[in-house]
């Protein structure tokens, strides 16, 4: 048995898909300790002053906060090369469409994917989950979508795979051909999605256990909803449950498209309507705020008041990849929710944990620490999640524990 001791504060949670708006959002437990054994919290009890048993393996918490693993549940870990040049000509006026019109965005990070081997890939990824778990992250969800051909996309599912295989952190993947139509579709968009969803492409998706979902980017400079809506059907027979890049840049129903296919999640919505909202709600569809990207384009950020208010539940997750949100950093992008969305420190650890689950399909398991789950827990070195907020880019973190192993812990001086 592993027992956690001397904790501040244990910020439990709550089970499943959660309204922001509701009240007593967190289970707080104070001068508490935690009980682990074969992976599953035990126990959690307030004012703890017991004996431990003498077989029990001691962690002191030193008065710190523990908050359930951390699951940053939308990020595009897996990539190769950098787009730096891009970074500058936002910065001088050029807009993330304008880039893409060009020939640039997206683009530019496929052809580096399509040069890199499987195993270039991996190891490009492992260094990038390693920094995540030391933030807290013990899931992660990762897309392809840099590849545009089955071959590639292939590929980077199989290098997802593999680097969840060779490091702490579950990866969950998600299969996101639907990206962008790549080069040689120029001006065939049906044609490029007759490849990417022919049967022999999903079924070998489905026999390998690559992805559990599909992600459709839904925008002007990509597919219209009526293409978004084929792929995800093709891709649903398959077994992979769909969710959506949805009105991020352009108002084109896509919100609404998500909730009519069922799916998990609706992520970016910085254009969403109030149709769009009443289909969510109306259909369980999770809105997933990224509120990194938003601050790392300098554009408005989702309107996260009005998801809110409207009751649909809402996660939150970093969006990392290498065009428009570099920040590997989940309680980084905790913070600019907080300050840029005006979400409390309790909201986003509920968006970032019990929310982020549910977008998983994983609220059986994970994303609380209540008796019988899954001991996924990130302990803190300062007493409270509002700290942790609070500290916007300071690693908060002084241990994580995965399947009630401890995965990570701060080099000491």
């Amino acid at each position: 048995m592993l027992i956690i001791r001397n904790i501040g504060q244990v910020c439990a949670g709550r089970r499943g898909a959660v309204r922001l708006d509701e009240p007593d959002l967190l289970v707080r437990y104070h001068d508490a300790a935690i009980a682990i054994e074969d992976g599953k919290i035990v126990w959690v009890k307030a004012h703890y002053d017991e004996p431990v048993p003498g077989a029990a393996q001691v962690i002191d918490a030193g008065g710190g906060c523990v908050i359930p693993g951390l699951i940053d549940c939308h990020t595009h870990t897996v990539f190769a090369g950098t787009r730096e040049h891009e970074f500058v000509q936002r910065i001088e006026g050029a807009s993330y469409a304008e880039i893409a019109e060009a020939g640039g965005g997206i683009r530019n990070t496929v052809s580096a994917v399509r040069r890199a081997s499987l195993e270039e890939l991996v190891d490009l990824a492992l260094p990038r989950l390693s920094r995540m778990l030391a933030w807290g992250v013990t899931t992660v969800e990762i897309k392809s979508g840099y590849g545009l051909s089955p071959e590639h996309e292939l590929k980077m599912l199989r290098a997802i795979k593999a680097a969840g295989s060779r490091q702490p952190i579950e990866c969950v993947a998600t299969y996101l051909a639907a990206h962008t139509v790549p080069p040689e579709f120029d001006g065939d968009a049906e044609g490029y999605l007759d490849a990417v969803t022919a049967y022999d492409v999903l079924e070998r998706i489905k026999n390998e256990e690559l992805a559990e979902f599909a992600d459709v980017f839904c925008e002007r400079t990509a597919f219209d909803v009526a293409q978004s809506r084929r792929f995800l059907e093709a891709c649903k027979r398959f077994r992979m449950a769909p969710r959506v890049h949805a009105d991020q840049i352009t108002q084109m129903g896509a919100s609404k498209l998500a909730a009519d296919v069922g799916a998990a999640s609706a992520d970016h919505l910085e254009t969403i309507d109030d149709a769009g909202l009443v289909a969510m709600k109306s259909a369980g569809t999770i809105a997933v705020l990224l509120p990194a990207c938003s601050f790392y384009l300098g554009v408005s950020q989702a309107p996260a008041q009005r998801i809110i208010n409207a009751g649909v539940p809402a996660a939150i997750a970093t969006d990392f990849n290498p065009g428009s949100s570099v920040v590997e950093s989940l309680p980084l992008a905790m913070s600019m929710a907080c300050t840029q969305m005006r979400l409390t420190p309790a909201q986003v650890l509920i968006a970032a944990t019990s929310n982020a689950a549910a977008v998983l399909g994983r609220s059986d398991h994970i994303g609380t620490i209540e008796p019988g789950m899954q001991a996924d827990l990130a302990i803190l070195d300062v007493p409270s999640v509002e700290q942790m907020c609070y500290f916007a880019g300071r690693n908060c973190t002084r241990m994580v524990v995965k399947n009630g192993e401890i995965a990570w812990r701060a080099v000491k001086g």
